[in-house]
């Protein structure tokens, strides 16, 4: 393997639960019921695809500027719900990780549906470790659709079958596979018979065997 790229929410960081508060306080204002369970059906899918779930969720249809308004709002609360978020929130063995990969002339990309992504390595102190960054900002497709890990793969300058993917979610895991790339599923246990290899967390992940 040359190089690596990771989705972030739920496998660098986790800004799940901001995630959640964010759409239930939106779903809320629709006057549709929103649970955990329910955010569990958002997972890996872009801002847009989640406003029309929960839409979906109430049969509920409204505007299109309406709809673009959400878009912002939630947006807005969800930035400022994670302005102090710093290295301690990063996930187990995701650091050592990229220190280590770094040492060993691996490239690492980002590839995530979020169009925050680059505020939020920013935030993470982690931007650098990065040779690629592409986020729902450069992609035409979101996941499923390989597109954001294929840009990430063509930015580093290698083959997808030279990458490991990790991803949390079933949308990215798709993607993926799709792509071509060797997909490792991350902390999401529904993901063991779909992914080529699964691990708990990072720390589970030893560089030396696939480099």
């Amino acid at each position: 393997m040359k190089a690596l790229i990771f989705d972030l929410d739920g496998v660098l960081v986790t800004t799940e639960h901001n995630h959640f508060v964010a759409w239930k306080n939106t779903a809320e204002v629709l006057g549709i019921s929103f649970d955990e369970e329910d955010n569990e059906q958002l997972k890996g899918i872009s801002r847009v695809d989640s406003l029309k779930k929960i839409l979906e969720m109430g049969s509920k249809t409204i505007s299109e500027e309406y709809f673009n308004e959400l878009l912002l709002k939630k947006n807005e609360f969800y930035l400022n719900s994670i302005q102090n978020l710093n290295q301690t929130n990063l996930l187990p063995g995701v650091l050592e990780l990229l220190k280590k990969a770094k040492d060993m002339g691996l490239k690492c990309a980002v590839g995530s549906s979020s169009k925050n992504a680059r505020f939020i390595l920013s935030k993470l102190e982690i931007d650098t470790y990065f040779t690629a960054i592409v986020d729902g900002n450069d992609v035409s497709y979101p996941k499923p659709h390989p597109e954001v890990f294929i840009k990430g793969a063509e930015l580093m300058g290698v083959e997808p079958s030279q990458c490991i993917v990790f991803e949390d979610a079933q949308s990215g895991i798709q993607a993926a596979i799709k792509g071509g790339f060797v997909a490792f599923g991350v902390g999401n246990a529904a993901l063991i018979d779909h992914v080529d290899y699964y691990l708990p967390n990072l720390i589970e992940f030893s560089l030396e065997e696939y480099a």
